[in-house]
């Protein structure tokens, strides 16, 4: 497997320069900043951290191009991300009902041989309607491959193509947080996953949610009321077992023991990581290295720090 290096956000504690010299990479770096959308250009604080070293893919302003010289292409695309938008509207109403009613037979006092019977129940419901909608969103992506193969497509092969050629002459990619759908979408749009081709790859903030098997969104107490954790779908697959919270001292009550085992319990056999500002933990074919500012959620409902 290719070395993968999980970082939480760097805006206010930059450890990603420290995480690619332990990693032993000392040469040019690919960059996506698309998640940063129409300033993804703004990119030089981030060339300065890795002295000078960085080219960026510029995969927003080109998905943007290739939607202006192919209409169909882009109408096709409108379609299919408005599809996704309301098949998520859908699956936040099941899934909000589902695990208010789990929360609430865990707060239920009464006989354990009763009770944990139907609690496991009801966390299973949760984990099939997960299943369900990953099942959906899966289905929508391969239609649009099936309708379109837009990889054959003259303006976006162009673009990958250029885009191959960039990456050819990197040693490791770096992929920034941002929005997080566009930053799949791009990703997705120009198959990056499959151009990595063995390099180092490097994600912080919504990119290490990205790179992950499944995409979770998490906020415990957001402003318009009680914050449901859902699943948004499938990532680029390029770290397996992990599902990564960055940003979660701001976004989760960690110190609500409950919460966190549901969340371990429900992503289980998959490891739940906090990544903290500068947090960074490195998986290649050795196995996982922490290097400072990680953490696993617990089924005991506990954060354990992992010990660099």
């Amino acid at each position: 497997m290719p070395t993968v290096v999980l970082l939480g956000p760097q805006r206010f504690t930059p450890t990603l320069g420290e995480a690619v010299a332990a990693a032993g990479v000392g040469g040019r770096l690919a960059s996506v900043t698309a998640g940063w959308q129409e300033r993804e250009a703004e990119d030089l604080e981030l060339h300065e951290h890795l002295g000078g070293r960085t080219a960026n893919l510029m995969l927003f302003s080109r998905g943007e191009d290739v939607f202006e010289r192919d209409a169909d292409l882009a109408a096709a695309h409108r379609e299919r991300q408005d599809r996704l938008r309301e098949l998520q509207t859908l699956y936040r109403i099941r899934v909000g009902h589902a695990q208010a009613a789990l929360r609430e037979l865990h707060d239920r006092g009464g006989a354990a041989q009763l009770l944990d019977p139907i609690k496991e129940e009801a966390r299973r419901m949760v984990r099939d309607i997960d299943a369900a909608h990953l099942a959906s969103t899966r289905a929508i992506h391969a239609e649009f491959e099936r309708a379109l193969a837009p990889a054959g497509r003259p303006a976006l092969a162009r673009h990958a193509a250029a885009v191959g050629r960039i990456l050819e002459r990197s040693e490791a990619l770096l992929i920034a947080g941002g929005h997080l759908a566009i930053l799949l979408d791009r990703l997705r749009l120009f198959g990056v996953g499959g151009l990595v081709a063995g390099r180092a790859v490097f994600a912080w903030s919504a990119g290490a949610m990205a790179v992950c098997e499944r995409v979770v969104l998490f906020h415990h107490s957001p402003p318009q009321g009680y914050g449901n954790t859902e699943l948004f779908g499938e990532g680029l697959g390029l770290v397996r077992g992990i599902v990564a919270f960055p940003h979660a001292r701001r976004r989760l009550q960690l110190e609500d023991r409950r919460r966190i085992e549901l969340l371990s319990r429900r992503f289980s056999p998959a490891d739940c990581l906090a990544l903290e500002d500068g947090g960074w933990i490195l998986f290649d074919a050795r196995g996982r290295r922490p290097g400072r500012g990680v953490a696993r959620f617990g089924d005991d409902g506990r954060v354990h720090p992992l010990a660099a």
